[in-house]
């Protein structure tokens, strides 16, 4: 539902702003903030298959990792979340398009686009609980705090799935209610009740507050598995500079990319999404609102195209199951090409 997407303007409309006729001359300088309407959608079908190229990959390597630790456990949930995200994009993405049909919309409103929601919290919590991990394993190696177990971990998991889709994608959901006689649809916020808009702006708050808790553990973390590295560093003597550059920019690297792609879209979601449950759809600020939250969204979902580099930046048993895999794989069809050589 675009309950959490926002309101979608009238579908056979390219421009994301309001007719003349609705909008007052005082509101001309909205003018600057008119964008077509198909062109973030287009940005999600051309992100659609790196995404699935590089996230077919990670699922196909980590099928084949056994969790013989609790980093994997996390990545391997964070790579079910990222190709849950992956396989509705396209069908979003469609449904967003000027001139798609209302049953695609309505059912894309109704469960896809809430699905996906839940799926990128999921995302952002096992990216929280990564940074925990390394930081109790780097900074008190022999505990057993947070999840130092594999059964631990792998019910800590099970219960962001549980929360997150049975918090806040299963109430949406359920607040959605089909309308009779609905001519053109123009935002999912129409199969929505006084409730169900109130359920609405309840979970975008409370996922609001979860992502700047988490961006808060991300960055305490690495900022602390640095400073002990470097520490380390300096207690054993050694004067490898580049070695403590290297850790630095991992550190800075993984930060910036986390905000980079997450900061943006939760600066505008609570203000777009207060304007969206009074429906001032007419006014200026909600076009520019609308417009931020549309891309921001977008640069939101790049990050499933980020994750496997993670994956391989992050765990050595991936790194080194991926590079077997691949090696099996080229000695395979060298094999094949020699036999087929052969035969000729």
């Amino acid at each position: 539902m675009d309950g959490w997407m926002g309101p979608r303007f009238d579908r056979n409309q390219q421009s994301a702003v309001m007719p003349s006729t609705q909008m007052s001359p005082d509101n001309s300088e909205c003018d600057s903030y008119m964008y077509t309407k198909n062109v973030v959608p287009i940005l999600y079908f051309l992100m659609f298959p790196i995404a699935l190229s590089l996230n077919s990959v990670a699922a196909w390597v980590s099928m084949h990792l056994k969790s013989t630790s609790t980093l994997v456990v996390y990545l391997k949930n964070l790579v079910a979340a990222d190709v849950i995200m992956t396989l509705i994009i396209p069908v979003k993405a469609a449904s967003d398009l000027s001139g798609a049909s209302d049953a695609l919309f309505e059912f894309s409103c109704n469960y896809f686009k809430a699905i996906f929601y839940s799926a990128q919290y999921t995302c952002i919590t096992l990216l929280g609980l990564i940074s925990l991990d390394r930081f109790f394993k780097i900074m008190i190696p022999r505990s057993k705090l947070f999840g130092q177990n594999l059964t631990f971990s792998k019910l800590i998991c099970g219960s962001v799935w549980l929360v997150l889709f049975g918090g806040t994608a299963l109430p949406n959901i359920l607040s959605n209610q089909s309308v009779a006689n609905m001519t053109k649809p123009s935002t999912c916020m129409k199969f929505k009740g006084p409730a169900g808009l109130e359920v609405h702006q309840m979970v975008v708050i409370y996922l609001n507050v979860l992502f700047w808790l988490i961006s808060v553990v991300i960055v305490v973390c690495y900022i602390s598995i640095a400073n002990k590295v470097i520490q380390s560093f300096r207690k054993s003597g050694s004067n490898n500079k580049k070695g403590k550059q290297k850790i630095k920019l991992r550190v800075f690297m993984t930060v910036i990319v986390f905000f980079v792609s997450f900061t943006p879209y939760h600066i505008v979601r609570i203000p777009y999404t207060f304007q969206q449950v009074k429906n001032s759809k007419s006014s200026c600020p909600y076009s520019e609102s609308k417009f931020g939250k549309e891309f921001s969204l977008w640069l939101v979902s790049t990050n499933i195209c980020m994750d496997p580099l993670l994956y391989v930046f992050l765990c050595q048993e991936f790194k080194e199951k991926l590079l077997s895999m691949m090696k099996n794989i080229s000695v395979s069809f060298k094999v094949s090409s020699a036999a087929k050589a052969e035969a000729k």
